[in-house]
């Protein structure tokens, strides 16, 4: 559990983050450098699930190890199934991190939606969806680690 306090927004109690593949913490399928050392990091205070159409294939073997959950969704209406994924955990209890247009319902309803940009950009509705947005999926996951960084820049 992860107790956020922003000032303005009042304080979040986080249990869940959840996390697009695919250019979030995955870049052509491969994990991207500095992601597993921070997942590893917020284990033991918070439950990661790891949400993926698997496009390429690779995410079972690219996670494994890791300590999350993988959850292979449909290919199709990822919009809907992401929002009903965390929906289902509850959406107050989640902090949510993506970049494509399919992750902008998820964004906008976790208590905390992060938009990474990264190296293959980011779906303008998944910036304007968002809380806050990121260059990199290690920018937002040292938010979580640093959450003083989270509360100056969400603060009211």
């Amino acid at each position: 559990m992860l107790t956020l306090d922003i000032p303005g927004h009042g304080t979040s109690i986080i249990r869940h983050l959840v996390l697009d593949f695919n250019g979030t913490i995955a870049g052509d399928g491969q994990l991207l450098d500095g992601i597993a050392p921070r997942l590893r990091e917020l284990a033991p205070l918070l439950k990661i699930h790891v949400l993926t159409a698997d496009t390429h294939g690779s995410a079972a073997a690219t996670v494994h190890g890791l300590p999350c959950h993988l959850a292979i969704i449909a290919p199709l209406d990822q919009c809907a199934a992401k929002l009903h994924y965390i929906d289902a955990l509850g959406c107050a209890n989640c902090v949510a991190m993506g970049n494509g247009f399919n992750d902008q319902l998820m964004l906008q309803h976790a208590a905390v939606g992060i938009a990474v940009i990264g190296g293959e950009g980011a779906a303008s509705a998944a910036i304007t969806s968002a809380d806050v947005v990121v260059n990199s999926c290690v920018d937002g996951l040292d938010l979580l680690l640093k959450p003083l960084r989270l509360g100056a820049t969400l603060r009211r």
